[in-house]
């Protein structure tokens, strides 16, 4: 029997599996999120922080920053288009936190997920925080909309793949989520931050 692979990650024999844990956690995150890559490497640059590799998720991540900033602003103002700016501003800050975007980074497990090097923690929250925005970068540029990116990240951090992601087996056992406060923010997550 030939098995054919399709570079979005769903198999025509769905008895073939991904081999890698890499591979099978991805597959996993996809069902959480509820989008599937067209293009699977996209993905897998998204979850490669620098210290693992050359090719890694940095631009995606500045990328996914401004995709959630821009969707938080439109979710609000469609919910109340008389909110103050001052209150549309807060809410932004809110979102672009380090520490928000890794509370629900940590919530999808990527802290299992991410590639790291060996010397680096993947827990830390600029790191899950770093492939939690380079998610919705990976996704605009796959789906070819910053559109899309965003109804994904507003049903993630609404909490409905938390919900979701509750349902399926965990490929990893999974510490109840933590952020780490760490003094040290790497430049890239510095300017994401101040947008």
């Amino acid at each position: 029997m030939e098995v054919v692979a399709y570079a979005i990650g769903k198999y025509e024999d769905q008895s073939f599996k991904p081999s890698s844990p890499f591979l099978q956690a991805l597959e996993i995150l996809q069902d959480q999120i509820d989008y599937t890559f067209k293009n699977i490497d996209l993905f897998q640059i998204s979850m490669t922080h620098a210290s693992f590799s050359e090719e890694n998720n940095e631009a995606l991540s500045i990328l996914g920053a401004n995709i959630m900033e821009t969707s938080a602003a439109i979710h609000s103002l469609e919910k109340d288009i008389d909110m103050s700016s001052k209150e549309l501003g807060n809410l932004i800050s809110e979102i672009s936190k380090v520490s928000s975007c890794a509370f629900d980074g940590l919530q999808l497990g990527l802290q299992h997920v991410v590639r790291v090097s060996a010397k680096t923690d993947p827990s830390s929250s600029t790191i899950v925080c770093g492939a939690f925005r380079a998610m919705f970068g990976a996704i605009a540029i796959d789906f070819g909309s910053t559109g899309k990116a965003g109804n994904v990240f507003w049903s993630i951090h609404d909490g409905k793949v938390e919900r979701a992601a509750s349902r399926n087996q965990p490929i990893y056992v999974e510490a109840s989520p933590e952020v780490k406060d760490e003094d040290e923010v790497s430049p890239e997550v510095k300017d994401a931050d101040e947008l």
